[in-house]
């Protein structure tokens, strides 16, 4: 005879938790052109697996962009990204010591450069503690995940 064994009961999910790192970026306008712009970078533990880039004051018409914690960090390293979001590394080889990340619109194409110490302080004394890397998953809710994809 099969033995059945219950399921465990759901754990209650911990509270979320966030940080945010205000910084100063620059918007690349062209070879030799760039303007300064205010921006926040956000992270949420109920949202494990993205950052939230989001432009400030005058450039707030650029919105909040999200992508994966992981890129960002993967592009402090080296050229990271295939779709709508691509970072890239500082090049000091040309000149460049931030961190360049180019935001593919419908209509536009923006490139950002953040500062890369700050951006890497960030992740890993506020986001990783947070949440370590590897162990997103166990904070996503995969039951209401999946409601979403079938009607």
């Amino acid at each position: 005879m099969p033995t059945h064994h219950p399921l465990p009961s759901p754990q209650p999910r911990p509270e979320a938790t966030g940080t945010d790192l205000a910084l100063d970026a620059r918007l690349v306008l062209g070879e030799h052109q760039s303007v300064d712009i205010p921006v926040r970078l956000g992270y949420r533990s109920d949202d494990p697996l993205a950052v939230a880039l989001e432009f400030l004051g005058p450039a707030a018409d650029a919105g909040t962009w999200r992508f994966s914690r992981d890129l960002l960090w993967e592009g402090l390293q080296k050229p990271a990204g295939l779709g709508d979001v691509r970072v890239w590394p500082p090049c000091t080889c040309h000149g460049r010591a931030s961190l360049r990340i180019m935001l593919r619109g419908v209509h536009s194409v923006v490139l950002v450069d953040l500062p890369s110490r700050q951006v890497r302080r960030w992740l890993r004394r506020e986001t990783f503690p947070l949440v370590p890397q590897g162990s997103e998953g166990a904070l996503i809710d995969w039951t209401t995940e999946f409601d979403h994809l079938t009607p």
